[in-house]
């Protein structure tokens, strides 16, 4: 038993040793015979009492501590590893969002403001505010209207945001999600869609006419319904052709979106377009020159 507690003492020594103090430019002893930085000026030593086990009782060793600039040294690298974690984690879930990179820059800071969009990007930055609130009631948007008026731009604002946040956000299409759900496992590419908190879906609407294509969009939609996850649509279909749907197809479609996502329209001419106009217009002054 004697061996033990001695082998035990000389490990706990070399521990204690090796945490001992080695004095620095400027460090000093002080009158109570511990050591101190000389920087801050506060202990790099303190006192501590030995198990009474192993060296009996009131035995007493010094041992290293860190002083103040040492703690706060430890702080700034603690603090700065969190924020290199913190944004590698934001950049895989950028990577993961599948957003079209495009996209990848759409902020509402830099958000175009007209009277035709004033509306839908209200409604957007307030639903990005208050997105935990949104994430508990399982409560969407579907923005509609016509080509070129910047839903899509807008969705991809509320994704950036969020994503910025680290609330995990996919943003894709059907036409994608009709592509990628032929070459992999259906059950769990959808069960893939729903692990992120919000799910943006681009260009309703667009997808082929066919059995097959609005059979796997209901069950994207059904699922992420029944999962009670939030999602944001885009599309260029009219509130009343979705509404007035008399296609079984399509009207069980647009009844599961209209159960948990709120329209909101974003009129319009085509940004697209007008920008467009001015580009022909810039060239033919300069081509005439």
């Amino acid at each position: 038993m004697s061996d033990v507690k001695s082998a035990a003492g000389s490990a706990l020594d070399h521990i204690i040793q090796e945490a001992a103090s080695e004095l620095e430019d400027g460090d000093y002893i002080g009158e109570d015979g511990l050591a101190y930085c000389g920087k801050c000026n506060t202990h790099k030593e303190r006192i501590i009492d030995l198990p009474e086990s192993l060296y009996g009782p009131g035995k007493k060793r010094k041992v290293h501590c860190m002083c103040k600039c040492e703690q706060e040294a430890e702080e700034r690298r603690k603090k700065k590893e969190q924020y290199e974690e913190e944004m590698t984690r934001i950049r895989r879930m950028r990577d993961a969002s599948m957003m079209d990179s495009k996209y990848q820059g759409a902020t509402f800071s830099n958000y175009q403001i007209f009277e035709q969009n004033r509306k839908a990007f209200r409604i957007a930055r307030n639903y990005t505010e208050r997105f935990p609130e949104m994430l508990e009631e399982n409560q969407g948007i579907i923005f509609y209207g016509p080509v070129g008026t910047g839903k899509s731009f807008t969705s991809a604002c509320i994704a950036n945001a969020l994503l910025d946040n680290k609330v995990s956000v996919i943003m894709t299409s059907f036409v994608k999600i009709l592509q990628n759900i032929q070459t992999q496992d259906e059950a769990a590419y959808i069960s893939m869609l729903n692990s992120a908190k919000l799910l943006i879906l681009d260009d309703l609407g667009t997808e082929r006419n066919t059995d097959y294509a609005l059979e796997k969009v209901y069950n994207i939609i059904d699922s992420r319904s029944r999962a009670s996850k939030p999602m944001v649509l885009t599309t260029n279909l009219t509130l009343s052709e979705m509404l007035e749907a008399e296609d079984i197809r399509y009207k069980r479609i647009y009844d599961r979106i209209f159960e948990t996502c709120v329209p909101v329209e974003v009129p319009g001419e085509s940004f697209r377009r007008i920008a467009a106009e001015q580009r022909f217009d810039k060239m033919s002054k300069f081509m005439e020159v």
